[in-house]
């Protein structure tokens, strides 16, 4: 179903796709394009990814539905084991295939008879922004990238832990599938609830109570989104380094875009310095994280256009 964020401009096509990745898994994906294209022509592709634990409709279809409307191809998908894609047990985390799938996406787009395959561009919302680095990385296919709210998950599955708290850690999640294999399924324990509620908790902490201003309220809430993977998934991100090898996009670009009061915006700084030019921070003014996923007086679309007609190229 379209329509939990944003409504579908009128002169934006949205047509449902499915393709599967190199493992065999469907991903359901969402291709927006002007009404006004010409398929027998080339277009620049750009390809968004969601925040992590989120779907195609939380976000990506506000970037697509604007950037559709400047005269790109814009894909956005559900990570496989979520949304409509494919993929058992639901709500898995792996590093590995969540990265995979931007070069799923990749491979679809150039088979597209009116998508220049020369010309396609990633966005990374969230833990998505991790993931889409860590696919150029070793894609030469995806020609620049740019990151909103970039969080980089298999950093933060070990964040504020000492090494003592981190075996304690690697400790329990390892009984914990002990348990899953007694149950033949792993336990998936949802942050928020079946329905939209109207107010967020008092009791609740930052970031904590962010999540819930997104996720929870109307504003951003979604069936299929309800927070969290199975909890042994997080085994598979402290085992995994998602951006050692970011030094080797260059001399594709990278455009991090954070808010100045993201509590992500650590995330960004330290890729950024990490990364090899060319690149840039653009800060977004009074914006806090969750702002870079839907809020269009928000979100730099002038910027992102001109980072993208200037580098797909």
């Amino acid at each position: 179903m379209f329509g939990y964020i944003t409504k579908l401009n009128i002169s934006v096509e949205r047509e449902h796709v499915r393709f599967k990745n190199r493992y065999g898994l469907y991903l359901a994906g969402d291709m927006y394009y002007s009404k006004k294209i010409n398929k027998d022509k080339k277009y620049p592709a750009i390809i968004v990814g969601a925040p992590y634990g989120g779907v195609k409709e939380q976000g990506p279809c506000v970037y697509a539905n604007e950037l559709a409307q400047r005269g790109f191809i814009v894909l956005t998908f559900d990570q496989s084991f979520m949304g409509e894609s494919g993929g058992e047990p639901r709500n898995v985390s792996s590093p590995d295939i969540f990265t995979e799938n931007f070069s799923a996406c990749v491979d679809f787009l150039g088979l597209q008879k009116f998508v220049d395959r020369e010309k396609i561009g990633v966005i990374g919302i969230c833990g998505s922004g991790g993931f889409a680095l860590s696919a150029a990385q070793v894609d030469t296919r995806i020609k620049a990238v740019v990151t909103a709210s970039m969080y980089d998950m298999t950093v933060a599955s070990r964040l504020g832990m000492d090494k003592k708290a981190c075996q304690k850690e690697k400790e329990r999640l390892s009984q914990q599938r002990w348990i899953d294999a007694k149950n033949g399924y792993p336990e998936y324990i949802p942050s928020f609830p079946e329905k939209p509620i109207a107010s967020v908790p008092k009791d609740l902490t930052e970031p904590n109570a962010e999540w819930f201003r997104f996720y929870a309220l109307k504003r951003g809430h979604h069936p299929y989104a309800r927070g969290g993977f199975t909890t042994t998934s997080n085994l598979a991100m402290m085992n995994f380094r998602l951006l050692d090898y970011i030094d080797e996009i260059s001399p594709r670009p990278i455009l991090f875009i954070v808010g100045d009061r993201a509590h992500s915006k650590f995330f960004s700084e330290q890729a950024y310095d990490k990364a090899k030019s060319p690149k840039e921070i653009f800060v977004v003014k009074d914006a806090e994280h969750i702002d870079l996923y839907d809020k269009t007086d928000r979100i730099p679309f002038d910027k992102i256009e001109e980072f993208f007609n200037k580098n797909l190229k």
